[in-house]
């Protein structure tokens, strides 16, 4: 799941682009010939975190079927990435598909995509965080399809074992530290998560920092701010309270957690799932990130339902995509296999039918998007690489290359 560990994906898409020439066949003026038959067949490809939401995306395009008398094929990718550069390439894309945040811009830029956001009446329905992560150009370009935060998750029994109560959850940085320290010792670890700028960057945010400025074109990296951003996370790094997933030989929070190695993690609603797939037996409790000097702050990921700029369905491929990205349907994809709904109105539904969600609800209203701009993922690849040694590293030298890789991409416009 890319949410999970994003670095290692995040230079395919760009690698294949290069690899390929993909994107050389978009914007030279031809336009493809639309299928104007009252019955059409589309084809969807999504990337699946397992059964659950494969079985979920195809009883709605059954549904969708019934519905419209368009038929459709819901194919799994197995790389997702590299299958959508080599459609582009081959010119034989799939009508709709699941967007990256990631990779959204790289695809915008290359013109894969079809622009049908202004074919979507109640799209403020869609929150603006999210309709900026999948704009482009000053067009919303695709409709996101759901939408996740991160919390702070609790192994509620060694809380308890270490004497500590639902009064002591944390909700400021000191806080944070106090307990982590008291939770780590006889092999537990208070606090574990990634080395990524996707779970490191809440201290930015709750610094009042961030890579960018919010409308993406200025980089703000060096700032002062950041810089006491990831000098708290490495204060903890430091004191041993806390540790990467990899130090505790797991792969990614939920594992350390699940495993009893992390008293505390700090991951997204598809923990849930996870935990309940994996760790069935281990009780835990979500509550919203401490807050840091600027107040409250988390991170929010998406994905986007695509339309290709080269299929011959695109009337019916939005339609479907409209059907998939209603409010009911979200609903029912939110049960089925644990994502939060993107519509506000939905959101609020899943809140009152999900409780134990309640603080990654909550995170939305103040969540912060991911980066998007296009040709970054060497950039924030090499951020993430950075991180891995931040514990003895110099913040403010990690944040410095960052933004200088940064405005060197900008530069140069990719």
């Amino acid at each position: 799941m890319t949410t999970r560990t994003a670095a290692a994906a995040l230079a395919t898409c760009a690698a294949l682009m290069a690899a390929t020439g993909c994107s050389s066949s978009f914007g030279d003026g031809k336009e493809t010939e639309q299928d104007a038959g009252a019955k059409q067949h589309l084809t969807v490809l999504i990337a699946t975190s397992g059964d659950a939401e494969t079985k979920a995306v195809k009883d709605a395009a059954a549904a969708y079927q019934k519905q419209s008398g368009n038929t459709v094929t819901v194919e799994i990718a197995k790389d997702m990435n590299q299958q959508l550069a080599q459609s582009f390439a081959g010119h034989k894309p799939p009508d709709v598909f699941y967007v990256n945040s990631d990779q959204f811009a790289n695809y915008a830029k290359a013109g894969s995509l079809y622009a049908y956001g202004d074919q979507i009446k109640d799209a403020d329905d869609f929150s603006a965080q999210l309709r900026s992560s999948f704009t482009y150009d000053g067009q919303l370009v695709c409709l996101p399809k759901d939408t996740s935060t991160l919390g702070l998750a609790i192994n509620t029994e060694l809380w308890q074992k270490a004497g500590l109560t639902e009064k002591d959850y944390p909700t400021t940085w000191a806080e944070l530290k106090q307990v982590a320290g008291k939770l780590t010792g006889d092999g537990v670890t208070g606090l574990v998560t990634t080395n990524e700028y996707q779970r490191l960057g809440v201290f930015m945010k709750q610094a009042g920092g961030w890579v960018t400025d919010a409308r993406q074109t200025k980089m703000t990296a060096a700032g002062a701010k950041n810089a006491q951003g990831l000098a708290f996370a490495q204060s903890l790094l430091k004191s041993g309270s806390m540790k990467y997933a990899k130090d505790v030989d797991t792969s990614w929070g939920g594992e350390a957690l699940g495993k009893g190695k992390a008293a505390m993690t700090i991951e997204g609603n598809w923990l849930a799932g996870a935990m309940k797939a994996d760790y069935p037996d281990v009780k835990y409790k979500v509550v919203e990130l401490p807050a840091g000097p600027a107040g409250k702050g988390t991170l929010a990921f998406s994905n986007c339902w695509g339309v290709a700029a080269e299929s011959a369905h695109q009337k019916a491929a939005v339609d479907l995509v409209k059907y998939l990205s209603s409010g009911g349907q979200q609903l029912k994809f939110a049960d089925a296999f644990g994502v939060m709904p993107s519509r506000t109105s939905s959101l609020a539904t899943y809140a009152q039918q999900a409780p134990e969600a309640k603080a990654w609800v909550a995170g939305a209203a103040y969540a912060q998007g991911p980066v998007t701009i296009a040709g970054f993922e060497k950039v924030l690849g090499q951020f993430n690489t950075d991180l891995q040694a931040l514990r003895t590293a110099d913040p403010k030298k990690i944040l410095a290359d960052l933004q200088n890789n940064g405005e060197q991409a900008m530069a140069k416009g990719e």
